[in-house]
């Protein structure tokens, strides 16, 4: 059916005051929060979170499913958002991708050992911290020439792409190492095992679980040199979520599912933190 003129432009005022509707009807919507993930999670009863694959202790895929401290901590902020355990979904969350998973809504929530800094700040926002670690050395056991960062001279240290491990060894050991950076720690620790490279440099915590999966194999030097305060990534400008978030990791800390889960993790002979990290405001 042809339309006249004057019932054509009739129809292109009526499609544009219906457009002009839908943009205000969703503005409204984002302003009251209702696009805010703490919203959507409790409605949905789903959440997709980033992990780490290939880190024993923090975030390690097996057979039977996932394992690991940061694993308990995002069933834990699943269960305070109203999301069955059976409903989260893990993604892998490569260190160079973690800002790119959020930004492009592949991931609710990264929570993958992911450093909380200033320039990350400005692509996603952070809950947390939830823990603090700091960068150290992993070595073979019977190695005594690495006692510490100021004995790498001349050494191949092995740093994962898009870490800030890897950053900070580039920019305070530069000139006295030989960095090979990794897509994963787990092919860090091949090569430290196969004499490829002498020593891995992450935060103390991942090497730790990489100790305890070769036991006897390797060992952490024990000297850190840096402060890596891990936060959970979500999208950025989600205030609500953010907040709601750091409430609950203070409630994990308070009623002792946080250290609860460190030892389920590292063993009775980790030395739990004395006090848990303070939620940054």
């Amino acid at each position: 059916m042809r339309l006249s003129p004057v019932l054509r432009a009739g129809a292109l005022v009526a499609t544009l005051a219906l457009a002009v509707t839908a943009c205000g009807g969703k503005s409204q919507q984002a302003a009251g929060g209702s696009d805010s993930l703490v919203d959507r999670a409790k409605a949905d009863n789903k959440l997709t979170v980033g992990i780490k694959f290939d880190q024993p202790g923090l975030g390690l895929k097996t057979a039977d499913g996932y394992t690991g401290f940061d694993v308990d901590v995002a069933k834990y902020i699943a269960k305070k958002l109203g999301v069955d355990e059976k409903n989260i979904v893990f993604k892998q969350a490569p260190s160079a991708q973690r800002e790119d998973l959020i930004a492009q809504g592949d991931v609710d929530l990264v929570i993958a050992t992911y450093t909380i800094n200033d320039k990350r700040k400005q692509k996603v926002s952070f809950a947390g911290p939830y823990f603090v670690a700091g960068q150290d050395l992993l070595v073979k056991a019977d190695d005594t020439a690495i006692t510490g960062p100021d004995s790498l001279n001349g050494k191949k240290l092995c740093s994962v792409t898009g870490s800030t491990s890897a950053q900070n060894i580039q920019t305070k050991f530069a000139n006295q190492v030989a960095l090979q950076q990794y897509g994963g720690y787990s092919e860090c620790v091949t090569g430290l095992l196969n004499g490829a490279i002498d020593a891995i440099s992450t935060d103390d915590i991942i090497l730790q679980g990489y100790a305890a999966a070769n036991q006897g194999k390797l060992k952490v030097v024990g000297k850190p040199f840096s402060n890596e305060p891990y936060g959970i990534g979500l999208k950025k400008g989600d205030t609500k979520t953010q907040q709601a978030l750091d409430g609950y990791i203070q409630d994990m800390e308070k009623d002792g599912s946080w250290a609860a889960a460190l030892k389920k993790n590292f063993g009775d002979s980790y030395k739990v933190p004395a006090e848990p990290p303070i939620t940054e405001k």
